[in-house]
């Protein structure tokens, strides 16, 4: 996926509750299937008292259940329904006197109703062995077999029960959502639509289909749909995820900035979904330099999973920077803040020197160059600083590189200074040449002279 390492990450997807779903089987008075044999009574007290009459001598009596059965399903008393089509289901298996097909699809259904999803699945599975080609079972199976995960093998029932039924919402639902969860976008996109049609307030499948947009590179789409359900009590917060991720892609992270604190400001979050939008929020912070509020988010996730993501390793780093206004500036801040601050560097690195700077040039956000010319009391030289926004180790090839610098400008010696370290090879590689590497420590030294300078001038 995408956003989410994205990994992304989970789908968003609230299940409708057992009870609430729309059961195309479960209509009073629509039967599932042919009806099986019958007692020959006028009424139901009749067809209750001759049942149970059936009943008492032979429990298993097939026309009984079946009569049972029938008052049972249409009265939707799913409980007793259940247990009736269950009984005839196994002691007329094989029986050519019992309607399987109706006795197992029904003790699906009845079962499916009460929540009991393992006996819903048993039922209507073998019930689907008598017919393929029924829709309610096609259906209520298939939305069994996304409940249980088994994604392919849902998208084929319910696929097959769109077609005998294209207008049905919930078959259209599941089919979408089922096509989402093994990346067939396209074809998850035009179910959810379509069930959308039928079912306009389905604000799930509206997620989802906005995840679609965002898989198929429809990014305008997607982030409109998602910004439209930032403020859903129950989607908002992974909807505000959704749309920061987006935005922080596209590095418009004031709106980024935005989204992730409106998700936060829900109620009854996920503490999952807590702490991913505040660790993306610190992200954004970052790019916009407001490292302080970066730093506390940090602390707040860490507190919570101490090793999450990258989360140690960035407090290590960002709180350091966020007490030392200079390295901040020397890493993070802009070519000209960063240039402006090298310039300060390269003036008072030789204490009481003459230093009049000749040139200087930087190579994007990787590194400047400062050419200085340098006259003491005792000497007098052509030095070239070259100072790397880098915390990570320096190899002996940058160094080479800097080295040829050196030569090319006629410079009599050279400084290479990094807020990080310097590898063993490019240490051995300057030991005979006239190049010094100044490391992190080091330039922490400088970067407090300069500040201690300031305050000294202020001072007088």
């Amino acid at each position: 996926m995408g956003i989410f390492p994205v990994a992304v990450v989970a789908v968003v997807l609230l299940s409708f509750a057992i009870g609430g779903i729309l059961i195309a089987t479960a209509r009073r008075g629509e039967p599932i299937g042919r009806g099986g044999k019958h007692l020959h009574v006028k009424d139901k007290a009749q067809t209750l008292k001759e049942a149970n009459r059936r009943l008492a001598s032979n429990p298993k009596d097939p026309e009984a259940l079946a009569a049972l059965g029938d008052i049972a399903w249409l009265e939707q008393n799913w409980e007793r329904a259940m247990k009736l089509y269950e009984t005839l289901a196994e002691s007329g298996a094989g029986n050519p006197e019992v309607d399987e097909f109706t006795a197992n699809a029904r003790f699906g259904v009845s079962a499916l109703k009460l929540g009991r999803l393992e006996e819903a699945y048993k039922g209507l599975a073998i019930a689907r062995t008598f017919r393929q080609d029924d829709f309610d079972v096609n259906f209520n199976l298939g939305y069994l077999e996304f409940q249980r995960r088994a994604y392919e093998k849902s998208v084929a029932l319910l696929k097959q029960a769109s077609q005998q039924n294209p207008e049905h919402a919930m078959t259209l639902r599941y089919l979408g959502h089922s096509c989402f969860k093994i990346k067939l976008y396209k074809e998850a996109l035009a179910a959810l639509r379509k069930a959308m049609d039928l079912e306009p307030g389905d604000k799930e499948s509206l997620f989802a289909a906005a995840e679609c947009y965002y898989e198929l590179g429809n990014l305008d789409q997607a982030l409109k749909i998602f910004t439209h359900l930032r403020a859903d009590p129950d989607l908002g917060p992974q909807a505000a995820l959704f749309a920061g991720t987006v935005h922080l892609n596209q590095r418009l992270h004031d709106r980024a900035i935005a989204d992730f604190e409106l998700g936060l400001k829900h109620q009854n979050v996920r503490i999952e979904t807590v702490v991913e939008l505040k660790y993306r929020l610190s992200a954004a912070y970052l790019k916009t330099q407001d490292i302080g509020r970066a730093v506390a988010l940090l602390g707040e996730i860490q507190a919570v999973y101490p090793n999450y993501k990258d989360v140690p390793a960035l407090l290590a780093k960002y709180k350091e920077l966020n007490s030392n206004r200079n390295l901040q500036t020397f890493l993070l801040g802009s070519t000209s803040d960063f240039v402006t601050l090298c310039r300060k560097i390269s003036l008072m690195f030789f204490p009481k020197a003459k230093v009049k700077i000749t040139d200087i040039s930087v190579q994007g956000n990787e590194y400047a160059d400062i050419l200085a010319e340098v006259e003491t009391t005792k000497w007098s030289d052509v030095i070239l600083f070259r100072f790397i926004r880098s915390q990570g180790t320096v190899g002996e090839i940058a160094v080479r590189d800097f080295h040829a610098r050196v030569k090319d400008l006629k410079a009599g010696k050279g400084y290479c200074i990094s807020a990080g370290t310097f590898s063993d090879e490019a240490k051995r590689f300057v030991e005979a040449r006239l190049l010094d590497l100044i490391e992190k420590s080091s330039l922490m030294q400088l970067l407090n002279t300069i500040d201690t300078r300031a305050k000294g001038m202020l001072a007088e």
